[in-house]
């Protein structure tokens, strides 16, 4: 998987990307990282990338000509290309849309900033319009950091365990069971009997039925959604869920 990341501010992301998982997938080849500097694309002494809006109006709107640009110099590398601008107009990003542009082999996230881009680069080169989330970030730097990771965990091969992915909070409309580790009595906690008790059906009844509850108090709306087994109906009707 390639990843392209057009910025004005490539340093913003220079460190993330040399850290723990993503540095071990860039490192094996599993993806491939390139910051792209927008203000190589932009003419003039000062490397203008944005300008005042037409129609007046506060703040500054980023220009066609150097985004069209990079764009198309990423576009050239023979690669089948899908340009995602990052961005608070777009379509709000989850698990499903991540799992979706991992089937992708080469993403151009384009870093929006100030009032957004121009509406025309939008229009003939976007493909797709992320946002992370109702609120607004300074830029699409770290929106483009949550794709890239997001991303980078369900290829192939990237996580140590090939479970992990697939029994995430979010694999299923339903939060993760909680999780504990050694010691087995902290400050007067202890761990669930039920984990210790080394029988497997159980362990994975007592985690199914802790999930379920956890949506219920914590993300009832997700619940909604979500399709259970026969066996797992049972289990929930067993214990009054």
């Amino acid at each position: 998987m390639i990843f392209d990341i057009i910025t004005i501010f490539p340093d913003l992301l220079d460190s993330p990307l040399k850290e723990g998982i993503i540095r071990r997938a860039r490192v094996s080849g599993q993806i491939i990282t390139n910051l792209i500097d927008l203000r190589v694309f932009a003419d003039g002494p000062h490397a203008v990338t944005d300008d005042r809006p037409f129609g007046g109006g506060e703040g500054m709107v980023m220009k066609p000509e150097p985004l069209a640009a990079a764009v198309l110099s990423r576009k050239n590398i023979g690669q089948r290309s899908r340009v995602v601008l990052l961005s608070p107009q777009g379509r709000c990003y989850t698990q499903t849309v991540a799992e979706e542009l991992a089937e992708e082999r080469h993403l151009i996230l384009v870093c929006g900033r100030y009032e957004g881009v121009d509406e025309r680069f939008r229009a003939e080169y976007v493909d797709d319009e992320i946002s992370i989330g109702d609120y607004i970030l300074t830029g699409g730097e770290l929106a483009a950091m949550v794709v890239i990771d997001s991303i980078t965990r369900l290829l192939p091969g990237v996580l140590g365990c090939s479970d992990s992915a697939a029994n995430d909070t979010f694999s299923r409309n339903l939060l993760q069971h909680p999780q504990y580790t050694r010691p087995r009595d902290f400050n007067g906690q202890e761990v669930p009997e039920e984990l210790l008790t080394g029988n497997h059906e159980k362990i994975e009844a007592y985690r199914f039925l802790s999930s379920v509850k956890r949506t219920l108090t914590r993300r009832p709306d997700l619940i909604r959604n979500e399709q259970f087994s026969a066996e797992e109906i049972a289990l929930l009707c067993k214990h009054d869920l």
